[in-house]
């Protein structure tokens, strides 16, 4: 009987993606034989960058990258990770008021799916003070954002405040 592929999923909004999400996908390849990455359309964030801008600019990352795939979806996550066949889901965190919000939202998707677990990796330490939100903000001002993107993200982030 074939093992079973054990696939996790990454979620998150990636608006847009920082060293630091690359850090766990690159990190977090190594706990799955398929690492998805699910860019959320639906989210009580406003975006910087549309859904298209965002799966674009993670391929492009990504690109290469054997047993990664980048997707984005618009359900509960616990539907949505199910229904790619995965049985995990990743999650990054950078500081300690991470871990509140995301030790309540692992709890109530066990309580939906309870099959569904939930793995949380933290972040080198070098990128803990990283946040989209920050980084958003900094390029709006015209700031060097060059310490926390990849030069790709930063041409977009210029381009898109220009």
């Amino acid at each position: 009987m074939a093992k079973k592929k054990h696939v996790g999923v990454y979620p998150g909004t990636f608006d847009p993606v920082t060293k630091g999400h690359l850090d766990i996908i690159k990190r977090g390849r190594s706990l799955f034989d398929e690492l998805i990455i699910g860019v959320a359309e639906s989210t009580s964030k406003t975006t910087l960058f549309s859904v298209a801008e965002r799966l674009a600019m993670i391929r492009a990352e990504v690109k290469g990258v054997k047993g990664v795939r980048v997707e984005s979806f618009d359900t509960l996550l616990v539907d949505y990770v199910t229904g790619v066949g995965a049985q995990t889901v990743l999650r990054g965190l950078r500081v300690i008021s991470d871990f509140e919000y995301e030790f309540q939202m692992a709890l109530t998707n066990r309580k939906i799916e309870p099959k569904v677990e939930t793995v949380f990796m933290m972040t080198q330490d070098n990128f803990a003070p990283i946040s989209s939100r920050f980084i958003k903000e900094i390029a709006r001002f015209g700031g060097d954002v060059s310490h926390f993107v990849t030069p790709k993200v930063a041409r977009r982030l210029k381009s898109r405040f220009d």
